[in-house]
């Protein structure tokens, strides 16, 4: 298991150009950010590139980037963003191709049936957001910890520092929440 490290002390080392900080960030947070990012997308390839060029802008921009209270969810987001702009661009070009080769191949799903999947992906991707709202911060990181990282349930609790019972409940609380407040007639989009 990794030694802990003050995340937040280091990002701010790194922040006034430390390269140390810098490479103990890179070599802390590197293989959870690859497990987070495969979960998102399965491109490993891909998920390698955006994570170069994600810690190589980091550096870059060193000086010009705000404090933080947690980089591994900054962090997070950033791959996360990086990726998902990716995946579009891709989906953009992956649309544009098969409305040229629509008229050749008789199975591609029609224009309409992409647009009805994209808007019922991005619906549930709303839904999603809104109910992690509703969570306190110990659910929210319960669920970033097990369904966004693949952290099994001994990994939780040791890095949330809790007894396997309270991960149970803090998963299963969430979960509740999220279910009552997505069928709940006053959840809008």
């Amino acid at each position: 298991m990794k030694q802990r490290i003050n995340e937040v002390e280091i990002w701010d080392q790194m922040r006034n150009g430390d390269q140390n900080a810098f490479t103990s960030l890179y070599q802390y947070f590197i293989q959870p950010l690859y497990s987070y990012s495969m979960g998102i997308c399965t491109d490993k390839d891909l998920v390698k590139d955006c994570l170069h060029d994600l810690f190589v802008e980091i550096w870059k921009n060193h000086a010009t980037l705000g404090p933080t209270t947690s980089v591994r969810y900054y962090l997070m987001a950033s791959i996360k963003r990086k990726l998902v702009r990716h995946l579009e661009g891709n989906l953009r070009n992956q649309t544009h191709h098969l409305n040229y080769m629509r008229d050749y191949v008789e199975d591609l799903p029609s224009q309409e049936q992409v647009m009805i999947h994209e808007e019922v992906e991005i619906l549930g991707n709303k839904q999603l957001i809104q109910g992690m709202k509703l969570l306190s911060r110990r659910q929210r990181e319960a669920i970033q910890l097990k369904y966004f990282q693949n952290l099994d349930t001994d990994q939780i609790s040791e890095s949330m520092r809790i007894n396997h019972q309270s991960v149970y409940n803090l998963i299963f609380g969430a979960l509740r929440v999220m279910k009552e407040g997505m069928t709940n007639k006053s959840f809008a989009i």
